[in-house]
């Protein structure tokens, strides 16, 4: 089974990132863009009987920092 993991900064979180990729934007004329976030996907492929708990518990514990950082899996 194909699975996506999207993580993303929590809100409030500083996004130096997304801050430089807006700055740019800008410069390049690009002025109807209010914010940037950036976050990442993460591509696995797993068993398919690999629980909903053992997906959750791989983000817990090593794909997503759970103090700064949301993450939503996606069964494809």
């Amino acid at each position: 089974m194909k699975v996506l993991v999207h993580v993303s900064l929590k809100p409030g979180v500083l996004d130096p990132q997304g801050r430089a990729i807006h700055h740019s934007l800008e410069g390049l004329g690009f002025g109807g863009v209010s914010d940037v976030r950036v976050g990442r996907e993460i591509a696995l492929e797993v068993a398919d009987d690999t629980s909903d708990e053992a997906l959750e518990d791989m983000c817990r514990r090593l794909l997503a920092n759970t103090v700064i950082e949301n993450y939503r899996i996606e069964k494809l």
